[in-house]
């Protein structure tokens, strides 16, 4: 059984074929003894357990001096009665007192994995795929319940733990702190892999290692954020891509969050991550209860490679849900680069039968569709077509797409309002903002305050009227800007906002997908601001950067391989000069990078050349022929881009039986240096024919002695001139 207990020796272990937790009640406090690798069960575990009496300590009692929290490990710490470290929870009782005693009380054992109330979480289809621990404890003076549940998947190296927070007392209690996980470890001999970044250049790969005291990402914006993604690893000094040992915690939630170390000057570190604590309070008068996001942690023996399939395929697979979910995505031109707001249906159904001609299928029209929506200083809450630029009406146009042989896409940007539209101007109180104070705007506009529900009905009847009339097949939700001047005139207390905003724009999505279960939904947030496991089970799909230059991409897409998958990233060839960079890349490359995620169009079709024309129609026809391979195969990096000038992935099917090989080069020098790279996840017994060199090759030579990459390795590779150069080695098995 994946979870077992101990009643002898009151240890919990807690495992499958690859990995362990293991944590025993010492005077019903869990005590935690062991994460790693799987370990054979036994009775006890007792010799796992450290303690130490030590001057300073505050002690369980006068006759165990060498008893203190401050020196164990603890499954689910409190502050304030020996432990001086950060705390899992902090509550405060209506005489002011944060003291908390909480003793296990009971707990339970079940199949499968229950749902989180109002909450995006992982979840299994059927009860045989994973087991449930409910761990009951409780602070007797103040009746406060938490239980603390962790999910053993049975077929993935994860564990996945969350709390329900329950006021079982008499008085009303004010939570401050409420984390998803917190777990100790015995030494701290690791680095801390996180994933930063800004505007334009999200989900850098940063390596660090652990030192004593606070290492943390974390976002205070109101949602995810692209300066830090809620992820973080701990990973041995000799962790490669394919070897050593390395712990990932990511984060089902896309608000406030914290991701924290703590080393200890004992050379212990404590993992802690959940929604941030600052501004963070939540009421619980008498019966009610608080759920605390879930915190998936997977652990590898294998490198980062292993840990990322594993979120790859357990994200792919039970957290993105519905029509979508197993579905190879569509083609698409976008045309918000191509146009800007600068168009009307005349010039968009130039480009959508263009598009036709290139084998393209599904057009999405962008940022511009809604009256008064000529930049981006108004229009965003009225939600009403602009009749100059669709003077037969959205649906006409849609419905001339479609009679064109293609699907219909269609942007939104539902949290938001612009000042002088009538939504503003009827409801200036839905804004959130405190009155009397300065507002403070954001690209131009406000947030609606999605704690409301009120507020969310609402934007959900505007969107309900549009989305009936023109049945849209995909919806780009945008989100363009961070929650400020934190406020909202129908919540008590204020602590509460952030949480809330978030639960209603999830409820928000779950109206619109419950009644439009076919609709394709990619989360957006300009670019990558809200790129989260969170987002994830509501929009299959999230657009990665607003970044479209291809090697910046590389880097972006590299740095979010860490946690999702090829099936969620947008990903899109655009127009050159680019946008933002102003590189001038080669088709070619633009498209070898695009391909790796749901590939697509973001440019004026009808401003290409016959020769680009031609290009784009081949391009298509081989994103068509292996988007099933791309999107649901098992993806590794075998070349960092944040180290030298080259990139190189590869992804293979789950039959092991066809590969490609991405090759990216950003400079070209002169008499170059040999190149070479080991390639991953082939079978060793098979035979593959591979392209660019046509050669054949066993796959334990790949493996092993490795891909040759040097130009002067085929004819083709050595007539290539110039910066920017990329190919893709096609591997066939015979």
């Amino acid at each position: 059984m994946p979870i077992i207990y101990h009643e002898n020796s009151r240890t919990f272990h807690l495992h499958n074929n690859k990995m362990s937790h293991i944590f025993k009640l010492i005077d019903g406090y869990p005590v935690t003894l062991y994460t790693g690798k799987a370990v054979h069960d036994q009775e006890e575990f007792d010799c796992l357990f450290e303690t130490s009496a030590r001057s300073m300590s505050v002690t369980f009692d006068e006759e165990r001096p060498d008893y203190s929290f401050e020196h164990l490990k603890l499954e689910y710490p409190v502050y304030g009665t020996g432990d001086m470290r950060m705390p899992a929870v902090e509550a405060e009782a209506e005489n002011g007192s944060r003291l908390l005693d909480l003793k296990y009380q009971s707990h339970e054992i079940i199949k499968g994995k229950p749902e989180l109330p109002d909450l995006p979480a992982v979840y299994t289809e059927k009860d045989d795929e994973a087991d449930t621990l409910l761990l009951h404890l409780k602070d007797e003076k103040t009746g406060l319940c938490i239980t603390l549940l962790y999910t053993v998947m049975n077929e993935y190296p994860a564990l996945i733990r969350s709390a329900k927070i329950t006021n079982c007392g008499n008085e009303t209690i004010l939570l401050h702190t409420a984390m998803s996980l917190s777990l100790d470890l015995p030494d701290a001999g690791y680095d801390m892999i996180e994933l930063t970044g800004a505007w334009a250049r999200e989900r850098s790969v940063v390596r660090t290692p652990l030192h004593e005291g606070i290492q943390s990402v974390y976002s205070l914006r109101g949602h995810s954020g692209n300066n830090f993604n809620p992820f973080i690893a701990l990973c041995r000094k000799n962790c490669t891509e394919n070897e050593g040992e390395v712990l990932g915690f990511s984060l089902v939630y896309s608000g406030n969050f914290l991701a924290e170390t703590c080393v200890d000057t004992y050379n212990t570190v404590r993992v802690r991550m959940g929604i941030h604590p600052n501004t963070f309070e939540w009421n619980l008068t008498p019966g009610e209860s608080f759920q605390t996001p879930e915190a998936v942690m997977v652990y590898s023996s294998a490198g980062f490679n292993d840990m990322s399939g594993t979120y790859h395929s357990l994200y792919r697979k039970r957290l993105a849900r519905g029509y979508w979910r197993d579905r190879t995505r569509p083609i698409l031109v976008n045309n918000w680069e191509g146009t800007y707001f600068d168009f009307d249906e005349e010039k968009l159904m130039s480009i959508v039968r263009e598009a036709k001609e290139l084998g393209i299928e599904m057009f999405v029209l962008d940022d511009g569709w809604f009256r008064n929506r000529n930049s981006d200083h108004t229009g965003l809450g009225d939600w009403i077509t602009d009749e100059n630029k669709f003077p037969f009406g959205l649906k006409h146009f849609f419905d001339s797409v479609r009679n064109e042989g293609l699907m219909a896409g269609l942007w939104i940007e539902p949290e938001m309002v612009s000042p002088g539209t009538d939504l503003f101007n009827e409801h200036p109180e839905w804004v959130i903002h405190e009155p009397k104070r300065p507002m403070h705007p954001g690209r131009n506009q406000y947030v609606l305050d999605f704690s409301n529900p009120e507020v969310v009905d609402c934007i959900f009847g505007k969107l309900d009227k549009v989305f009936s009339e023109v049945r849209p097949d995909y919806i780009k939700w945008d989100m363009n800007r961070s929650i400020g001047d934190l406020y909202s005139p129908t919540i008590s207390h204020q602590g509460e906002l952030t949480h809330r905003y978030i639960l209603g724009v999830y409820r928000l999505y779950d109206k619109l997908i419950r009644k439009y279960p076919e609709i394709l939904f990619e989360s957006c947030s300009s670019g990558g601001a809200r790129f989260d496991p969170g987002m994830l089970y509501y929009a299959p799909q999230c657009w990665t950067s607003d970044n479209t230059d291809a090697f910046a991409r590389q880097k972006i897409q590299y740095g979010t391989s860490f946690v999702y998958p090829l099936s969620s990233m947008g990903s899109h060839v655009s127009a050159v000069p680019n946008h933002i960079t102003g590189h001038i890349t080669p088709l070619s490359t633009r498209a070898n990078t695009a391909y790796f995620g749901t590939f697509g169009y973001e440019l004026d079709l009808t401003k290409m050349t016959e020769k680009e024309k031609e290009e784009v129609k081949k391009q298509v026809v081989f994103m068509k022929e292996n988007r099933q391979l791309i999107q649901f195969g098992s993806f590794f990096r075998l070349r960092s881009p944040f180290e030298t000038d080259e990139t190189v992935w590869m992804v293979v099917s789950e039959d092991r039986r066809k590969a490609i090989v991405g090759y990216y080069r950003e400079t070209k020098g002169r008499n170059e240096k040999f190149r070479r790279v080991k390639l991953s996840g082939l079978n060793p017994d098979l035979i593959y024919h591979v392209s660019v060199l046509n050669r054949k090759l066993y796959g334990n030579v790949l493996m092993n002695a490795g891909l040759v990459l040097s130009d002067e390795s085929s004819p083709e590779c050595d007539k290539e001139k110039g910066d920017y150069i990329s190919r893709l080695y096609i591997l066939t098995a015979e």
